[in-house]
Order: structure tokens, then sequence, then C-alpha cells
């Protein structure tokens, strides 16, 4: 489950933020990523995932592909799919020859495809500009997210490239001392997506078990 957490967190990557009551310096940094975002049709980028134990030490490493149109996205990383259609959202598990399929409510996902371009953090984080860092040869901002309410994740380190005004990765840290260090490349916009990649067919996958949790 931790998994799939990590996974629909790292979704909430690529988002717009308006707030008249946040940190300046970090408003006006997201504000550059979401006039570049707002202004595309679909998303692709490639990314790394990391987790974590309390120590720093990565327990293990998953590589993957994320699309996302509109409100629609796909997520494929070793081992697990996750797909929506902005009504349902399918979770396939190949190795267990299992798919769950929830509602999509975005008004219960903490970090979510709804809420990337939405601008609705402003009621859920607190957002302050921490400084520069180097990561991989680049100059990068540091947001941090800290959650007003009781999340999953303590809080969430955004790294904005400062040419690019992409963002590139950062860290999520879980309330039992955890992380998950991620980042994200290979970012390309308004590229063809069939509306078909959004659905999960089950017909397509002979001997698959429907979970319906809806």
């Amino acid at each position: 489950m931790k998994k799939v957490i990590a996974i629909t967190a790292l979704l909430g990557l690529f988002f717009s933020f308006t707030s008249n009551a946040q940190d300046a310096k970090a408003k006006t940094i997201l504000d550059k990523v979401s006039t570049k975002f707002k202004a595309a049709q679909t998303i692709q980028a490639n990314f790394a995932l990391s987790i974590n134990d309390a120590s720093g030490k990565a327990k293990s490493t998953k590589k993957g592909v994320f699309a996302m149109k509109g409100n629609k996205y796909k997520v494929d990383i070793s081992g697990q799919q996750i797909i929506c259609d902005a009504k349902s959202v399918w979770t396939y598990m190949p190795e267990n020859k299992e798919v769950q399929v929830s509602s999509y409510n975005p008004n219960e996902q903490t970090i979510s495809p709804a809420k990337l371009f939405s601008g609705s953090y402003e009621k859920e984080y607190k957002i302050s500009y921490s400084g520069t860092k180097t990561i991989a040869g680049k100059s990068v901002d540091v947001i941090e997210l800290k959650p007003l309410k009781a999340q999953a994740f303590s809080r969430v380190q955004l790294y904005v490239d400062k040419t690019s005004n992409l963002i590139t990765g950062g860290q999520m840290f879980d309330k039992s001392g955890g992380s998950y260090t991620y980042s994200i490349s290979n970012v390309r916009f308004n590229t063809s997506i069939a509306d078909s990649e959004f659905t999960f067919n089950a017909a397509k996958y002979p001997g698959v078990e429907v979970i319906d949790l809806r």
C-alpha cells in the first residue's frame, strides 16, 4: 500500500499553485511552473522513485513513465500500473493477475492529478522557499510543503530547475521516519496520446481478476 501511496503522490509533482497567503518567493517560482504546465495539452515524463528507510538508505528503487491528459493519467512502473480516466482508477498488478477498480474522487486524494493544475494546495499546505541546491549538476530552488492537516506525509520538498522552470524531483517524508526520493527527466509536452490509454480493458488481459471497489 505504501508503494501505491508513493506513486500517487508522485503524480502531484506537476501542479500549479495560486495563493496570496503563502511565501512570496515560493509562489513566484511555482507560478512560473504553473504557467508552463497550464499551456500543455498533454505531458509525459520519465521518473525514478527510491524508497528510503529512516537512516536515509535506499531500500528499493523503481523507474517508470508518467503520462497525463487533462485530469486523465497513467503511470507505468515495475510491477504496477495505475490508470485513471477521471471517473475510475485502475491499479493493475501483473504478477498477481489482479486489477483493483475504485471511483475517482479528487477530494479524497492528498496529492493527485485532479489537483495538478487546480491551485487548490493553498488550503492544505504551508508553502515556503528553502534555498537552493545543486542536483545532478543543475542549480535548483527548493520549495517546502508542510500539510496543515494530518496526511500520509509529514512534509514534501520540490526541486525546481532555475533555468527551465521545471520540477526535476524532490523528497517526500512519511511519519515513520522514512522518505521517498524522486527525480523527473525527459519531460515532453503536447505529444499525441489516445484517450484509450487512460482506461483499462480487462479483455486484453486474459485471466485477470477484477476487484471492483466502486
